[in-house]
């Protein structure tokens, strides 16, 4: 799957990945009056508001674009309704042609992460027959169970041929608090890096390990670090735009090919109408600021590459 990411990112010549986290607050009031005056102020009005919203960005966005990353937790809180539409989301990007990366930083072991692992990326064995759940193309892992949690899902990656990326530094102010912690005269998320690598080497692209990492933008100094400690791990890179990071703190997150990192902007892009810099296309035109958002991160990128 790894190649595959690889492949679209050189056909669009753009590293990002869209974010598509939405929250009520986000959701043009237009939208949520329609589908509120058609199903009340419940779950299924909530969840109908939050796929048209999504809907209109892809619309606008996806020929611009390699992939995409739903948060589960931002449908989760819509119950039912909200995991239908994060389903109906993973589907039509996946018509249009995008990579999607399922954000659901799981991690438990044995049967536990095995399960997380079938449902989100792999097959659930039903009788005689296999059936995909969510089926994205790459998901989210969080490594702090340590091998009994991630080797369920690289073994589904194996058989699947998808991918996972693990939390290694994350973009969040109060990561240090245990991921800078020195163990043995090196900081954790060097340790959890070299394991990664580990990972990945039994799970490999034709250059790229399937298994790859998150790093956020905010900690450029560490992100270099890892970057050499990590040649084939292509890099998840939260953290730009709304949280502080910016292109040149990236450049480094990159190996001398230009591949090596995807970032992603998930609020800079779907509540782009929000920011004053794009104000002027007003409510009514959301999705047409998310896609002048996408154009101005992709050439920002691109500036330091």
């Amino acid at each position: 799957m790894i190649d595959t990411l690889i492949q679209k990112i050189k056909e669009k010549n753009a590293p990002v990945v869209v974010g598509l986290d939405p929250t009520l607050k986000f959701v043009p009031e237009m939208i949520k009056k329609e589908n509120f005056e058609e199903y009340g102020e419940t779950l299924l009005g909530a969840a109908e508001a939050i796929w048209l919203f999504n809907k209109e960005i892809i619309d606008a966005t996806y020929d611009l674009i390699p992939a995409v990353k739903p948060q589960i937790a931002m449908y989760e809180q819509f119950g039912l309704p909200g995991l239908e539409v994060f389903q109906r989301t993973v589907d039509y990007c996946k018509e249009k042609g995008l990579v999607v990366i399922g954000d659901i930083k799981r991690g438990d072991i044995g049967s536990t992460s095995e399960a997380y692992a079938v449902g989100h990326i792999g097959k659930v064995q039903i009788g005689n027959t296999s059936i995909a759940a969510f089926d994205e193309d790459f998901v989210t892992v969080n490594p702090y169970l340590g091998t009994d949690g991630v080797k369920p899902f690289v073994d589904v990656c194996k058989k699947e041929k998808k991918g996972i990326f693990v939390l290694v530094k994350t973009s969040n102010p109060s990561s240090g608090e245990f991921q800078d912690q020195k163990v043995d005269g090196k900081p954790l998320y060097e340790l959890v890096a070299e394991k990664v690598v580990e990972w990945g080497k039994d799970c490999m692209g034709s250059t790229y390990s399937n298994v790859g990492c998150v790093i956020g933008a905010t900690y450029p100094e560490q992100g270099k670090t890892l970057r050499k400690l990590m040649k084939n791990t292509y890099i998840l890179v939260p953290g730009y735009g709304a949280q502080g990071g910016t292109a040149k703190d990236l450049k480094d997150y990159f190996n001398e090919d230009g591949l090596g990192a995807i970032v992603n902007s998930s609020r800079g892009i779907i509540a782009a109408y929000q920011n004053e810099k794009y104000r002027n296309f007003g409510e009514e035109h959301f999705a047409e600021a998310s896609r002048k958002a996408v154009e101005d991160m992709i050439a920002d990128i691109r500036s330091v590459l």
